[in-house]
């Protein structure tokens, strides 16, 4: 499973597992977990993230999808795209 390092804003590292990508608009999105296992009793935590830019060192710029109209649309496309996951 593919991974995807951020800075938090307190300047930590997070490690997100990509579970799924689309693109829309021209934009690229990625449904991230920190489990990658997850625990089976317990539904998972999972984020939606967009790419916004190429940093100076090349490496891709991350942030949180946040407004609630982009996110009910991505959402909408990865859920079909995993054919049984419930996002929302």
């Amino acid at each position: 499973m593919d991974k995807i390092k951020l800075t938090g804003d307190d300047g930590e590292a997070i490690e997100l597992y990509v579970m799924e990508t689309t693109r829309l608009n021209g934009t690229d999105y990625y449904l991230v977990t920190e489990d990658v296992y997850g625990d089976e009793d317990e539904d998972g935590v999972a984020y939606i993230i967009k790419e916004v830019a190429a940093g100076e060192d090349g490496n891709a710029v991350y942030e949180f999808v946040e407004d609630d109209d982009e996110m009910e649309a991505v959402a909408k496309v990865l859920e079909e795209l995993m054919d049984d996951t419930e996002l929302m």
